[in-house]
């Protein structure tokens, strides 16, 4: 027995497998040869150390993944026609509908009219209404230049007139203010006031 037969034979060997002359011939060829007795050896060992391993449960969905992805018969028959004869469309446009529609492009042409629906809705364009004059990209510019200041003032007319922002503005201001720190209190009089002096 020669070195590349009992590789083949080798994993049968060490499972118990092999039996009669061939198991006879490749232990006569394990006591003469160093390597195959290496090679052996080290077979055995990760056979030992692969059924020492715990058994691991398969996940409860990877039935159902199987027969997801496995063809069933119609589905593999159905598949077979049309891989040996191609259909008119596909002859007729040379595969190229079949190319536009997969999802990368399905899915970059629903976000390119999503974009420019958001674009025309913060322009306030109705697309009902749309005329091809309204597509003026200096028009579109306006409009969203027009709708962002007025989204700015209302936003600084908001914060202006919140009481907490007014109470704070007028604590810094009394701060920093020298004269508005000396000012007197409410209901006190100055003698510049008249009826000070009585």
């Amino acid at each position: 027995m020669t070195c590349a037969e009992l590789e083949i034979l080798l994993c049968d060997y060490v499972d118990g497998t092999l039996h009669g002359e061939a198991r006879t011939a490749l232990e006569s060829h394990l006591s003469g040869c160093a390597n195959c007795t290496q090679l052996a050896e080290d077979v055995g060992g990760v056979t030992a150390f692969i059924g020492r391993a715990a058994e691991v449960n398969p996940p409860a969905e990877l039935m159902t993944r199987i027969l997801h992805y496995a063809p069933s018969g119609r589905r593999a028959r159905a598949e077979e026609r049309t891989s040996s004869s191609p259909s008119w469309v596909k002859r007729l446009f040379g595969g190229f509908v079949q190319n536009v529609l997969q999802p990368r492009y399905v899915m970059g042409m629903a976000m390119t009219i999503l974009s420019f629906s958001m674009l025309a809705r913060f322009a306030h364009i109705d697309p009902r209404q749309l005329r091809p004059a309204d597509l003026d990209p200096v028009k579109v510019w306006q409009g969203i230049d027009d709708r962002s200041h007025r989204v700015w003032d209302r936003t600084m007319k908001y914060y202006d007139n919140l009481r907490l922002v007014i109470e704070i503005q007028s604590r810094l201001k009394e701060w920093t203010d020298p004269d508005a720190g000396a000012a007197p209190a409410a209901g006190t009089r100055t003698s510049n006031q008249p009826g000070a002096s009585e």
